[in-house]
């Protein structure tokens, strides 16, 4: 067993056993991509900080920007993509390569295998998972049939569904007793330090 290496991690976890579950963020954790620099990659040459705030928002927020208001199923892609090519224009972005379906053309999700076989040890030590995501409901197609995620996790908390997303304490709240486990035996797993 390689210091650092997944098998070694989950040793001393299972070893210590101060929890009992291990939440998972969904994009840039369970899968490979998904990660919010990801839509800056459709705008080449542009600022990659400017197009990130003109189209996301502040990752440290909850706030009433249109990517947040998405996230939390307020409003459709469509309204999105139309307010976030406003931003774009605003900030001086050429703003064509924002379509109906978001920025670029096209998204395909990409499953993070070794984090999964991470997942599947965790249960198979009893650890309860769970999946905390900040998502938007047109894109759960092309995620949801990467992996049988009813099997691998106790509960999944999409912010799109439950109207509430992450940095704010009541979608952790919410997953937190949805998975039957206080903040102190829980571990959360995700790319952005602001979450």
């Amino acid at each position: 067993m390689a210091p650092g290496s997944a098998d070694a991690r989950l040793w001393v976890v299972t070893r210590s056993r101060a929890h009992d579950a291990v939440i998972f963020d969904l994009g840039g954790v369970l899968l490979r991509n998904g990660r919010p620099g990801d839509a800056a990659l459709a705008f080449p040459g542009a600022d990659p900080e400017m197009v990130l705030a003109a189209i996301m928002g502040p990752a440290g927020d909850d706030s009433d920007h249109p990517w947040h208001r998405l996230e939390r199923g307020e409003i459709t892609m469509s309204e999105f993509t139309a307010a976030a090519a406003d931003n774009l224009r605003r900030a001086g972005v050429d703003a064509s390569a924002m379509t109906p379906a978001g920025p670029g053309p096209g998204f395909a999700f990409r499953l993070n295998a070794e984090m999964l076989a991470l997942v599947e040890a965790l249960r198979a030590a009893g650890f309860r998972t769970g999946i905390l995501t900040n998502n938007v409901r047109e894109l759960r197609a092309l995620w949801w049939p990467l992996a049988d995620w009813a099997s691998l996790f106790d509960d999944i908390v999409d912010s799109h569904e439950v109207g509430v997303r992450k940095p704010n304490p009541a979608v952790y709240q919410l997953s937190l007793e949805r998975l039957g486990v206080t903040a102190s035996r829980a571990v959360f797993l995700d790319d952005l330090a602001a979450n």
